[in-house]
């Protein structure tokens, strides 16, 4: 059994309710209700992979209005006792996914990701993430990977571009929502014969 796993309905609404095969959750926002949630998920019941789903804004320009495998994540939230950005006084600086290898799976564009708890909607606060590395950004993909991590269940997370983390991106991530859903669908049922 598969966990699939969202942050928000939202991200999820070009999904069947069920799918064979998979749980579902829905954490809701941030990487406190991602943590939480996915503990007690994975406390509840064993899962043989997490399949995470939802949505980014793209901070590197290069990258499109597609879907990307996020591969690796850092926090760009938090700084430690020097105060070096998006380094933590106690978490790893980055975490990596481990995915089950046996499944066929679509060859995706890889990225990093940089997870904080607030909706990044402007320039400046783009030109200080970037240099962490990251292509996008999030609010609960760090916590999700270290919680697989600390269970020691493989996870895989897909993302597709909802925004471009500028002004106004808010309101970009509200019109986009439902057409990420569906490629994000799109990839998912290719991927896991659905």
């Amino acid at each position: 059994m598969r966990l699939l796993v969202a942050a928000l309905d939202a991200e999820l609404v070009a999904f069947p309710a069920e799918i064979e095969g998979f749980g579902r959750l829905v954490t809701g926002p941030g990487k406190l209700k991602g943590a939480v949630g996915l503990t007690r998920a994975l406390t509840a019941q064993t899962y043989d992979e997490i399949v995470v789903v939802g949505t980014g804004g793209a901070i590197d320009p290069r990258l499109g209005a597609a879907v990307y495998e996020v591969t690796a994540a850092v926090q760009h939230d938090v700084t430690d006792i020097d105060g070096i950005v998006g380094q933590h006084v106690s978490m790893p600086a980055r975490v990596e996914t481990r995915a089950v290898d046996a499944a066929p799976r679509r060859v995706l564009d890889e990225v990093t990701i940089a997870t904080g708890d607030h909706f990044v909607d402007d320039a400046e606060a783009v030109a200080t993430i970037r240099p962490l590395g990251a292509s996008m950004v999030d609010m609960e993909t760090y916590a999700y990977i270290w919680v697989a991590q600390e269970f020691g269940v493989p996870i895989r997370v897909l993302k597709a571009v909802s925004d471009r983390a500028q002004d106004d991106a808010i309101t970009d991530w509200r019109t986009a929502v439902t057409a990420c859903s569906a490629q994000l669908w799109e990839v998912f049922r290719a991927d896991y014969g659905v």
